[in-house]
């Protein structure tokens, strides 16, 4: 059987926490992907979902100093899950993309939708 655990996404950065761990970086960014569609009566919708990306800096993510909010961004990664215990006692899932490249968008025209 193959496995696959994929994740592409382009969208716009609404925040980034960088963190270090010895010689290693790290980001956590807040990307922000939007689907648009028309509803039934014709009207122009946009759907925002909003992902955890985490970045580690290296052979294939460079840069992340030039990550700020309001860049536009192409992720590839993969889905990661972790189960924790909130402060309050509750169990939670927090679902994460796991980058392995990050590219910034220059062009803005790759990152328009068709209606």
């Amino acid at each position: 059987m193959e496995q696959l655990n994929k994740v592409e996404l382009k969208g716009i950065v609404g925040n980034v926490r960088m963190q270090t761990f010895d010689e290693s970086r790290m980001a956590r960014i807040g990307l922000a992907t939007n689907y648009a569609y028309k509803d039934r009566e014709g009207v122009a919708v946009i759907d925002t979902s909003w992902h955890n990306v985490i970045a580690w800096e290296g052979r294939n993510i460079q840069s992340l100093d030039k990550i700020g909010k309001g860049t536009k961004l192409h992720v590839l990664g993969r889905i990661r899950y972790q189960n924790y215990t909130g402060v309050d006692g509750v169990d939670r899932t927090s679902t994460d993309i796991v980058a392995s490249q990050i590219k910034i968008i220059e062009d803005p025209s790759l990152m328009s939708y068709e209606m």
